[in-house]
């Protein structure tokens, strides 16, 4: 995964995944990753999988939210300590992939599969989910607000146009205020490219 302090794109998924199945002594893993963006959103699909699966012997999962993929959770279900969630939380690592719950349903065959036929079996299925799984490269963007007088428009517009910059709010009076997206990485950069134009206000949204 990329140093912290130097990534500004982020894996995600864009729909929910089809269902994967994966099979070990009689008990079934099914498996599936969902695009999120809050926990409200992880506890209603939660609640959601245990109605329609009220007869599985466990639902277990992992998430991991935000662009810098700060916040995360794993849960057993009462699976051994440790034998369902991290497997599963370690696939969305490997994926390197956020804003993403991934729900591994377990029923279970009779036949008690040990912490290590555990841990593989909730792998194997979160891996399956997300190797079905759409996954997408998003950019991290900041919001630069640009504060200067009409006469300055021209200057202004060409070096948004040179740099190919996404133009998101824009009050054009006497004086002027245009808000533009620029990709983190590049932000300093051009912060200084406009306060290098005397008359030209600079403020990060």
């Amino acid at each position: 995964m990329q140093e912290e302090s130097h990534r500004d794109t982020y894996k995600t998924i864009t729909k929910t995944s089809a269902e994967s199945l994966f099979k070990d002594r009689g008990s079934k893993f099914i498996g599936q990753a969902h695009p999120v963006r809050t926990e409200e959103e992880i506890e209603e699909i939660l609640t959601s999988l245990h109605q329609q699966h009220n007869k599985a012997s466990h639902i277990c999962y992992a998430w991991q939210l935000g662009k810098n993929y700060e916040h995360y959770r794993a849960n057993d279900d009462g699976e051994p300590g440790n034998s369902a969630g991290p497997p599963i939380y370690g696939q969305l690592q490997s994926f390197e992939v956020t804003n993403t719950l991934v729900t591994v349903i377990r029923y279970y065959g009779g036949t008690n599969l040990g912490v290590g036929g555990l841990i593989q079996a909730y792998k194997t299925a979160a891996q399956l989910a997300l190797e079905t799984a759409k996954i997408v490269v998003k950019t991290i963007t900041e919001e630069l607000q640009l504060k200067f007088e009409y006469a300055l428009l021209h200057t202004v517009m060409r070096i948004i146009k040179e740099e190919q910059l996404t133009i998101a709010n824009q009050e054009m009076e006497l004086s002027c205020s245009v808000t533009v997206s620029v990709r983190k990485n590049d932000l300093e950069r051009i912060q200084e490219r406009f306060d290098a134009v005397f008359g030209i206000e600079t403020i990060i949204l």
